[in-house]
C-alpha cells in the first residue's frame, strides 16, 4: 500500500475491523449498496474470511474498493474441510494486494463443528502463514461446556509457540484473566454489538475496562447488530452505533474514541 493511500486510511472516522460484507453468502444483492453508505459516513471495513470460497471473496470484493481491506483464512467451524487454498492465495498476492491479515482462525469448542484435532491443526497451519508472511490475526476463541476441554488452555501454549504474531481478540466475551493473558502478549481487543446488548454485568465491567490503546471496534457483519437495531440484519456502518455507546459510557467525546479505535486499526493491520 503507498503512503497516499496509508494516509487516506488514517483519515476514515471509524473502521469496521471485522465484518463478512463481502460474503455472498449473507449479502447477495446489496455488497455495493453497504459498502457506499459505510464509505459516505467515513467508515472504512476490514472483510474477514471464514473459509476458502469467502476468503476468496474478501480478496475480490477488497481489490476493487478504496477503503476494504481483506482478511483470510478458515474458521475453527470450517476446519474440516481443509486450509490448503488460503496459503495460495498468499502465494498469489500481487503488489497491491488488498490482503492485510490472516483470519478469523482460532478454536471453537462451543459446537464443535470440527474435531478439536483438526482445528489445532488449522489454528498451528495459518499460525505459521502469519509468521512467514508478516501478518497480524484475527481470532475467534470460544469456549465450550464446563465439562469439556478449556479453548484457553489449549489455545495460549499454542499461541506462544509462535513467536511475534500479533493481533485481535474478535468479539471478546471471557474472562479477565485472559483479557489480560491478551495484554501481556500485546493483543487487542474487539468490541462489537454484544457490548451493547449484553446483560451480563461481569461482561460489561469487562468491555469497559479495555484500555483505550488496547481497543477495536467491528461489526461482524451480518451478526450481533448493536442497540437500537437488535433483530434486524448487522452492517458495517453500525460499528458508529459501538463507538457512540462506549463513548457515552465512558463519558468520552465521540472523536476521541473513534480515533484510538481508528488509529490502533490503521496500526495492528497496516493501513
Amino acid at each position: 500500500m503507498n503512503q497516499a493511500e496509508a494516509t487516506q486510511a488514517t483519515d476514515l472516522r471509524l473502521i469496521d475491523s471485522h465484518c463478512h460484507v463481502h460474503d455472498t453468502e449473507f449479502f447477495a444483492d446489496n455488497r455495493e449498496e453497504l459498502y457506499q453508505q459505510s464509505i459516505a459516513a467515513g467508515i472504512g471495513m476490514i472483510c474477514v474470511g471464514t473459509d476458502q470460497r469467502s476468503s476468496q471473496q474478501a480478496v475480490e470484493f477488497a481489490a476493487n474498493r478504496d477503503f476494504a481491506w481483506a482478511a483470510v483464512g478458515v474458521h475453527p467451524h470450517d476446519s474440516k474441510d481443509g486450509w490448503g487454498e488460503i496459503e495460495q492465495l498468499l502465494k498469489n498476492r500481487a503488489e497491491n494486494s488488498p490482503i492485510v491479515a490472516i483470519g478469523e482462525i482460532g478454536l471453537d469448542y462451543y459446537y464443535n463443528h470440527s474435531p478439536r484435532e483438526v482445528q489445532i491443526q488449522a489454528l498451528e497451519a495459518q499460525l505459521q502463514l502469519a509468521v512467514d508472511y508478516d501478518l497480524p490475526v484475527s481470532f475467534h476463541i470460544r469456549d465450550g461446556a464446563p465439562d469439556q476441554p478449556s479453548v484457553w488452555d489449549d489455545f495460549w501454549p499454542i499461541f506462544d509457540n509462535f513467536h511475534g504474531v500479533r493481533g485481535v481478540l474478535h468479539s471478546f466475551t471471557d474472562t479477565r484473566r485472559n483479557l489480560e493473558k491478551g495484554f501481556a502478549r500485546g493483543l487487542y481487543v474487539g468490541l462489537n454489538g454484544i457490548s451493547t446488548f449484553t446483560k451480563d454485568q461481569t461482561q460489561r465491567e469487562l468491555f469497559a475496562s479495555v484500555p483505550l490503546e488496547r481497543l477495536l471496534l467491528e461489526t461482524d457483519a451480518p451478526f450481533l447488530t448493536p442497540k437500537p437495531f437488535r433483530g434486524k440484519m448487522n452492517k458495517p456502518e453500525y460499528v458508529e452505533l459501538v463507538a457512540k455507546y462506549w463513548a457515552a459510557e465512558r463519558k468520552l467525546a465521540l472523536h476521541d474514541l473513534e480515533k484510538a479505535a481508528t488509529d490502533n486499526t490503521v496500526k495492528l493491520f497496516g493501513l
